[in-house]
C-alpha cells in the first residue's frame, strides 16, 4: 500500500532536487509507478528501488541542478495600456457608483489585470488576441489544475538545455531572443502541446503552463517594450526562466473565457457591468505582440519583414482605424447590461498622429446617452510614449453609464416543454418582482423559463429530479457549436427527421399531422439504447435532450423503473427548437448560475437575506402532469412548503409562490386557508391564463383555472 509521504518528502529523503527528479523521469533514466490521477507512488519498494538507481547515476546530478522554481502574479507582465496601476480608481468607482454587481464582463480584457480586480464575481473576459484568452483561461478558469504536476514541469523546463533546432531557432535566432533561449522555447512550447494532446495535461494546465511561458520570454526579451522591432547587436544577458503562475483552484465555476471580436461577442452574452478598454489610437496590439500570439498558437507559420511578423490580417482592430467610432457605435447597441463602464484617456490631438485618440469626447457622450446616464470619472495617469510625443496633463476617464433597457432584456424560452412552464405568463410575473435582488432561487425550476428571465444574473436553480441538472450544466459547461454537432450526430445517427435542414415533404409527411409515423421506429430504438446506457457523461445529457425533442409533447416522463417511457411525438429539431437551445445557452453562459437538485427543505440556505428572493413554482395539488404522477404532490408536502414559506418571511426574505386556487372544479382548500390566515401579510395577485393546451386528454378545456401568483412584500 502507497505510504502518506508526499514527493517533497521522498525528494528531501533522497536528497533530489525536484528538476533533477523530473529530468530523471522525462528521460526514462528513472521509473516511478503513478496513479490514474498521475499521482506518484511512494511505497517502501518505490523509494528503494529508486535509491538503487540513483546510486548508479550521481554523476548527473550537479548538472542539472537548478533551484525551486519562483512564482509570478497576473501583473508581471509588460503591456500596452495596462490598467494595473489604476484598479483602485476603477473598482472603487464601481463599489460607490453600482448595485447588485454580480457577473463583470471584461470584453477587451489584455492582461486581465481589471478582471482580476473583480474575482469575487462571476466574469466574462475576452480578448481578440489568443495569447491573451489562454493567459485569462489561466488565471480565471474553473477547471481545477494539479499544482503539484505544473511544478514538476517548470522546474523540469528550467532545468533543460536541448540543442536541437526548432521553429523558434530557426526563424527568430539571435533576434528578440538567444539562440539557446530559442531553442529552450520552442522544445517547451512543443511539450506543452504533445503533453495536452496525450491527455497528460488539461485544459487549464495547458493555459497555465503558457502562461508561464510567455510571462518568462516577456521578461527577458530584446525589445523596448512590445514586438514592432528588436535592439541589433543585443548581447543577451537574460535567459529564460519559468516561473508558477499563482492561479486560483477556486475560481467561480460560471466564469467564461472568450477569444473572438468583442462586437459579435456581445450579442450573444449579458452580465450586471461590462468594462470596456478598446485601442485608444492606430498603434495595433497584434503588430506589438506579435511574436507572443504566434507561440502562444503555435501554428508555426511564415514570417516576413525585419520584425518577422506573420500574416495579422484577421487580428486588425477596427478600433485603431477611421471606423472606431462606428465600431463603438455599434457595440454600445448590442449590450445588454445594468452598467457599461469605459476607460478612455483624454489624448485626443496631444500626441503624435499614431497616438490620437479615435473615438472623441462628444462622439462617446453622444452614442453612450441613448444607452443611459452618463456619469464621469477622472483620474491623472501617465500615458505610453514612444519618444515622439508631447503629452501633458493626460487623464485616464472612466465613463459609467446606467443603462435604461436592461430591465427589458429579452425574455426567452426554455428548450424544454415542462407541463406547467410559465413562459406565457412571464409578462404578468416578472413585474412584480422586486428589481434590488442580488440573488434569485427557483425553488422548483423545471424547465426554467422563470430564473433564465430572473431580473437577477446570480441564480441558483433547484428541481429535486437530478437529470434536469446535469442537463442544463451540460448546456452550460460544453462548447455551443459542439453541443449542436452532438445533438445532429444523434439525429443522423439513428435516422431521425430534420426538417429544418430538409423540409416535410422529404418524409413523406406534413406540419399538421406531424412526423410521429416517420420517427417512430427510430425513436424507440433512441429510447431503447438511452434506457440501456450506463455511461452517465455529456453524451448521456444531449441524448436525454433529443430523446425529449422528440417525444410526445417535448415533455419528460420516467416509470417506476426509472426508464424514459413517453411515445413519440409530433415534431423533431425544427428552426425554433435550435433558436431556443442557441439562446438558452448563451444566457447560461453569460450568468452566474448554479443547478441543484434537493428536495426544497434541505437546499442549503443559511447565506440567504434580505437582497435573496425565492421564487416557488411547486407541482400543484389539485392539478395532474407528468411530474407529479406516482403521488409525487401531496397535502404532507403542501403543508410543508407552506410552513417553509412562513419561515422565510419570518427571516426578512422576500418570496413569490405561483399555485392555482381552482381547478376543474376542484378547490385547493389548504392554500385558500392560509391566505385567510395570512392576510395582511401576504398578497395574492390573480392571473389571466388557463393551462388548456399542457394536457390534451382534458376534456373539459373551458373550465377557469385560478391561476395566483403569493407575494410577501
Amino acid at each position: 500500500m502507497a505510504t502518506a509521504l508526499t514527493s517533497n518528502a521522498v525528494l528531501k529523503e533522497l536528497n533530489l532536487s525536484r528538476s533533477t527528479f523530473y529530468y530523471l523521469l522525462k528521460n526514462n533514466l528513472i521509473s516511478v509507478q503513478t496513479t490514474e490521477s498521475g499521482r506518484y507512488v511512494w511505497d517502501k519498494e518505490t523509494i528503494e528501488s529508486l535509491k538503487a538507481l540513483l546510486a548508479e547515476k550521481t554523476e548527473i546530478e550537479p548538472v542539472i541542478e537548478t533551484p525551486k522554481a519562483k512564482t509570478t502574479k497576473i501583473n508581471n507582465r509588460r503591456y500596452l495600456g495596462n490598467k494595473y496601476k489604476l484598479l483602485d480608481f476603477i473598482k472603487g468607482t464601481v463599489e460607490k457608483e453600482c448595485k447588485g454587481i454580480t457577473t463583470v464582463a471584461d470584453i477587451f480584457a489584455g492582461t486581465g489585470s481589471v478582471a482580476s480586480a473583480f474575482s469575487d464575481k462571476k466574469l466574462i473576459t475576452n480578448d481578440l488576441l489568443y495569447f491573451n484568452h489562454i493567459c485569462h483561461v489561466a488565471w480565471f478558469g474553473s477547471e481545477k489544475y494539479d499544482e503539484e504536476k505544473i511544478e514538476n514541469l517548470i522546474c523540469y523546463y528550467n532545468a533543460v538545455n536541448p540543442q536541437e533546432e526548432n521553429y523558434m531557432s530557426l526563424i527568430f535566432a539571435d533576434t528578440f531572443f538567444s539562440l539557446a533561449d530559442c531553442r529552450k522555447i520552442g522544445f517547451i512550447r512543443e511539450d506543452i502541446e504533445t503533453n495536452y494532446k496525450e491527455n497528460k495535461i488539461n485544459a487549464r494546465e495547458r493555459a497555465i503552463l503558457l502562461t508561464s511561458l510567455l510571462y518568462a520570454m516577456d521578461k527577458i526579451a530584446n525589445t523596448c517594450g512590445h514586438y514592432d522591432a528588436y535592439i541589433k547587436g543585443a548581447s543577451f544577458d537574460r535567459h529564460l526562466e519559468l516561473s508558477i503562475p499563482l492561479a486560483s483552484n477556486d475560481n467561480n465555476e460560471n466564469n467564461q473565457c472568450y477569444n473572438e471580436d468583442s462586437n459579435q461577442l456581445v450579442e450573444r452574452i449579458e452580465a450586471d457591468l461590462v468594462y470596456i478598454d478598446p485601442p485608444y489610437n492606430s498603434r495595433q496590439y497584434c503588430d506589438a505582440y506579435h511574436l507572443l500570439e504566434n507561440v502562444a498558437k503555435w501554428e508555426k507559420p511564415e514570417v516576413k519583414g525585419v520584425a518577422l511578423k506573420m500574416d495579422r490580417t484577421s487580428l486588425k482592430s477596427d478600433y485603431c482605424t477611421s471606423s472606431a467610432t462606428k465600431a463603438f457605435e455599434d457595440l454600445i447597441s448590442k449590450i445588454t447590461a445594468k452598467y457599461i463602464l469605459l476607460s478612455y484617456n483624454n489624448m485626443a490631438e496631444k500626441g503624435n498622429g499614431r497616438s490620437n485618440a479615435k473615438i472623441s469626447d462628444d462622439d462617446i457622450m453622444r452614442i453612450l446617452s441613448r444607452k443611459g446616464k452618463v456619469k464621469v470619472f477622472s483620474e491623472d495617469y501617465k500615458a505610453f510614449s514612444a519618444g515622439k510625443s508631447n503629452i501633458t496633463d493626460n487623464q485616464e476617464r472612466l465613463f459609467l453609464c446606467e443603462c435604461y433597457d436592461y430591465s427589458q432584456k429579452e425574455v426567452i424560452q426554455s428548450p424544454l416543454n415542462y407541463t406547467g412552464g410559465k413562459f406565457k405568463l412571464l409578462p404578468q410575473i416578472l413585474p412584480h418582482f422586486p428589481k434590488d435582488v442580488e440573488c434569485f432561487i427557483d425553488l422548483f425550476c423545471g424547465g426554467g423559463n422563470v430564473g433564465i428571465n430572473a431580473p437577477c444574473n446570480k441564480v441558483i436553480f433547484n428541481d429535486n429530479n437530478s437529470l434536469l441538472r446535469f442537463m442544463f450544466g451540460t448546456f452550460k459547461n460544453m462548447d455551443k457549436q459542439a453541443t449542436f454537432e452532438l445533438i445532429d450526430h444523434i439525429i443522423e445517427k439513428y435516422g431521425l427527421s430534420n426538417t429544418e435542414k430538409y423540409g416535410y415533404e422529404y418524409y413523406g409527411c406534413n406540419s399538421a399531422e406531424g412526423l410521429a409515423k416517420y420517427n417512430s421506429e427510430a425513436f424507440l430504438k433512441l429510447r431503447e439504447d438511452f434506457n440501456h446506457n450506463t455511461n452517465i457523461d455529456y453524451n448521456y445529457y444531449i441524448t436525454l435532450y433529443v430523446l425529449i425533442v422528440y417525444a410526445f409533447n417535448n415533455q419528460i416522463r420516467f416509470n417506476r423503473k426509472g426508464e424514459f417511457n413517453l411515445p413519440v411525438g409530433k415534431r423533431d429539431f425544427n428552426k425554433k427548437m435550435r433558436e431556443k437551445l442557441s439562446s438558452f445557452i448563451d444566457r447560461l453562459k453569460s450568468g452566474d448560475y448554479k443547478f441543484e437538485s434537493y428536495d426544497f427543505r434541505e437546499l442549503p440556505n443559511e447565506e440567504w437575506n434580505d437582497k435573496t428572493f425565492v421564487y416557488v413554482d411547486p407541482p400543484y395539488l389539485i392539478t395532474c402532469a407528468t411530474y407529479n404522477e406516482q403521488d409525487g404532490w401531496n397535502e404532507t408536502l403542501e403543508k410543508e412548503l407552506l410552513k417553509y414559506l412562513d419561515n422565510l418571511h419570518e427571516r426578512g426574505i422576500r418570496f413569490a409562490l405561483s399555485n392555482v386556487l381552482h381547478s376543474k372544479g376542484k378547490e385547493n382548500k389548504l392554500l385558500i386557508e392560509w391566505i385567510n390566515n395570512n392576510i395582511g401579510k401576504y398578497r395574492v395577485i390573480y392571473l389571466d391564463y388557463t393551462y388548456s393546451n399542457s394536457n390534451y386528454q382534458t376534456k373539459d378545456r373551458t373550465s377557469k383555472t385560478d391561476e395566483v401568483l403569493i407575494v410577501n412584500y
